[in-house]
Protein backbone atom coordinates (compact mmCIF):
# COMPACT_ATOMS: atom_id res chain seq x y z
CA UNK A 1 0.00 0.00 0.00
CA UNK A 2 2.99 2.82 1.43
CA UNK A 3 4.47 2.39 -2.54
CA UNK A 4 1.24 3.60 -3.51
CA UNK A 5 2.04 7.18 -1.56
CA UNK A 6 4.25 9.70 -3.29
CA UNK A 7 4.88 13.22 -2.20
CA UNK A 8 4.24 15.48 -5.13
CA UNK A 9 5.79 18.35 -3.42
CA UNK A 10 7.07 19.58 -0.71
CA UNK A 11 7.13 23.50 0.59
CA UNK A 12 8.85 24.96 3.71
CA UNK A 13 6.23 27.06 5.36
CA UNK A 14 9.26 28.54 8.41
CA UNK A 15 12.18 27.45 9.56
CA UNK A 16 13.25 27.83 13.57
CA UNK A 17 16.35 26.89 15.14
CA UNK A 18 15.76 23.19 15.48
CA UNK A 19 12.63 22.57 13.68
CA UNK A 20 11.47 23.07 9.97
CA UNK A 21 7.95 23.45 9.46
CA UNK A 22 6.91 21.97 5.94
CA UNK A 23 3.55 21.46 4.18
CA UNK A 24 3.71 18.04 1.78
CA UNK A 25 0.96 17.60 -0.81
CA UNK A 26 1.03 14.02 -1.34
CA UNK A 27 -0.91 11.90 -3.72
CA UNK A 28 -3.16 9.04 -2.09
CA UNK A 29 -3.70 5.71 -3.50
CA UNK A 30 -6.88 6.22 -4.96
CA UNK A 31 -5.55 9.13 -7.06
CA UNK A 32 -6.14 12.24 -4.95
CA UNK A 33 -4.02 14.27 -3.59
CA UNK A 34 -4.20 15.87 0.56
CA UNK A 35 -1.69 18.32 2.71
CA UNK A 36 0.40 16.93 5.44
CA UNK A 37 2.08 18.59 7.68
CA UNK A 38 5.80 17.53 8.28
CA UNK A 39 8.41 18.53 11.05
CA UNK A 40 11.97 17.69 10.42
CA UNK A 41 14.23 18.06 13.40
CA UNK A 42 17.85 18.47 13.30
CA UNK A 43 18.24 15.11 15.52
CA UNK A 44 18.80 14.57 18.83
CA UNK A 45 20.16 12.36 21.67
CA UNK A 46 19.63 11.11 25.45
CA UNK A 47 21.03 9.30 28.12
CA UNK A 48 20.03 7.18 30.99
CA UNK A 49 22.68 8.55 33.71
CA UNK A 50 23.09 5.43 36.18
CA UNK A 51 24.85 5.74 39.16
CA UNK A 52 27.21 3.65 41.06
CA UNK A 53 24.43 2.82 43.66
CA UNK A 54 22.22 1.99 40.58
CA UNK A 55 19.98 4.76 40.69
CA UNK A 56 19.14 7.24 37.75
CA UNK A 57 19.86 10.80 37.39
CA UNK A 58 17.20 13.03 35.67
CA UNK A 59 16.38 16.13 35.10
CA UNK A 60 13.23 19.05 35.55
CA UNK A 61 12.52 21.20 33.56
CA UNK A 62 10.06 23.74 32.84
CA UNK A 63 8.79 22.95 29.24
CA UNK A 64 6.55 25.71 27.82
CA UNK A 65 4.45 23.20 25.06
CA UNK A 66 2.92 21.72 28.07
CA UNK A 67 3.03 24.41 30.32
CA UNK A 68 4.45 22.88 32.94
CA UNK A 69 8.02 21.12 35.05
CA UNK A 70 8.92 17.33 33.64
CA UNK A 71 10.65 14.97 34.85
CA UNK A 72 13.04 13.35 32.05
CA UNK A 73 16.35 11.98 31.15
CA UNK A 74 19.37 14.30 29.92
CA UNK A 75 18.86 14.77 26.29
CA UNK A 76 19.63 17.63 23.65
CA UNK A 77 19.78 18.74 19.79
CA UNK A 78 22.94 18.19 18.06
CA UNK A 79 25.05 20.90 17.07
CA UNK A 80 25.17 19.52 13.45
CA UNK A 81 24.19 17.60 11.26
CA UNK A 82 26.11 14.23 11.24
CA UNK A 83 27.43 14.75 14.98
CA UNK A 84 26.88 11.24 16.64
CA UNK A 85 24.74 10.37 19.13
CA UNK A 86 27.23 9.43 21.66
CA UNK A 87 28.96 12.44 21.43
CA UNK A 88 25.85 14.22 21.69
CA UNK A 89 24.60 12.49 24.83
CA UNK A 90 27.89 12.98 26.76
CA UNK A 91 27.95 16.62 25.86
CA UNK A 92 24.44 16.92 27.40
CA UNK A 93 24.63 14.31 30.48
CA UNK A 94 27.64 17.02 31.37
CA UNK A 95 25.76 20.04 30.33
CA UNK A 96 22.59 19.22 32.47
CA UNK A 97 23.55 17.31 35.50
CA UNK A 98 27.39 17.96 36.23
CA UNK A 99 28.41 14.10 35.77
CA UNK A 100 30.52 12.94 32.43
CA UNK A 101 31.34 9.38 31.64
CA UNK A 102 33.29 8.27 28.90
CA UNK A 103 31.44 4.05 29.76
CA UNK A 104 28.69 5.18 27.27
CA UNK A 105 26.48 1.87 25.40
CA UNK A 106 23.84 2.46 23.07
CA UNK A 107 20.49 1.63 24.61
CA UNK A 108 17.57 2.49 22.08
CA UNK A 109 16.30 4.79 19.27
CA UNK A 110 13.48 6.39 19.34
CA UNK A 111 11.44 8.47 16.94
CA UNK A 112 9.27 10.57 19.22
CA UNK A 113 6.46 11.66 17.10
CA UNK A 114 6.17 9.37 13.72
CA UNK A 115 3.15 10.92 12.29
CA UNK A 116 4.65 14.43 11.41
CA UNK A 117 8.08 14.48 12.28
CA UNK A 118 11.39 13.00 11.80
CA UNK A 119 13.29 13.29 14.95
CA UNK A 120 14.95 10.64 16.07
CA UNK A 121 16.94 9.83 19.20
CA UNK A 122 19.19 7.51 20.08
CA UNK A 123 19.89 6.99 23.60
CA UNK A 124 22.67 5.84 25.74
CA UNK A 125 23.61 4.51 28.91
CA UNK A 126 26.31 5.82 30.99
CA UNK A 127 28.07 4.72 33.94
CA UNK A 128 30.94 5.37 36.01
CA UNK A 129 29.79 9.26 36.13
CA UNK A 130 32.30 11.68 37.33
CA UNK A 131 31.16 14.47 38.89
CA UNK A 132 32.04 17.53 36.72
CA UNK A 133 29.72 20.82 36.51
CA UNK A 134 26.49 22.30 35.30
CA UNK A 135 27.28 24.24 32.35
CA UNK A 136 23.26 25.01 31.15
CA UNK A 137 22.62 27.09 28.49
CA UNK A 138 21.67 30.40 29.51
CA UNK A 139 17.77 29.86 28.67
CA UNK A 140 18.05 26.56 30.41
CA UNK A 141 16.88 26.20 34.16
CA UNK A 142 17.22 22.42 35.44
CA UNK A 143 17.33 20.64 38.65
CA UNK A 144 18.54 16.84 38.86
CA UNK A 145 16.87 14.89 40.59
CA UNK A 146 18.23 11.19 41.59
CA UNK A 147 15.57 8.44 41.59
CA UNK A 148 15.26 4.49 41.66
CA UNK A 149 13.93 2.49 38.78
CA UNK A 150 11.08 1.29 40.55
CA UNK A 151 9.85 5.25 41.58
CA UNK A 152 10.19 6.13 38.06
CA UNK A 153 8.47 3.26 36.70
CA UNK A 154 5.63 4.17 39.32
CA UNK A 155 6.05 7.50 38.16
CA UNK A 156 5.27 6.51 33.94
CA UNK A 157 2.28 4.00 35.53
CA UNK A 158 0.76 6.97 37.32
CA UNK A 159 0.90 9.30 34.66
CA UNK A 160 3.40 11.25 36.36
CA UNK A 161 6.27 11.06 33.28
CA UNK A 162 4.24 11.62 30.05
CA UNK A 163 7.80 11.97 27.82
CA UNK A 164 7.48 9.39 25.38
CA UNK A 165 11.76 9.51 24.84
CA UNK A 166 11.83 9.08 28.99
CA UNK A 167 9.18 6.30 29.32
CA UNK A 168 10.91 4.09 26.22
CA UNK A 169 14.53 4.63 27.52
CA UNK A 170 13.31 4.02 31.72
CA UNK A 171 11.33 0.83 30.60
CA UNK A 172 13.88 -0.39 27.95
CA UNK A 173 16.44 0.39 30.86
CA UNK A 174 14.66 -1.73 33.10
CA UNK A 175 13.52 -4.87 30.49
CA UNK A 176 17.82 -5.00 29.84
CA UNK A 177 19.81 -4.92 32.96
CA UNK A 178 16.93 -5.67 35.94
CA UNK A 179 16.19 -9.21 35.12
CA UNK A 180 14.91 -11.10 37.57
Amino acid sequence: MAEHIKRIERKLVYQGNILGFYEDTMQTPDGKTAKWDFLHHKGAAAVVPVTDKGTILMVEQYRPALERFTLEIPAGALDAPGEPGEICAARELEEETGYRSDDLEWLITVHTAVAFCDEKVPVYVARNLVASRQNLDEDEFIDVKECTVEELKEKIFKGEIEDSKTIASILAYDAKYNKA
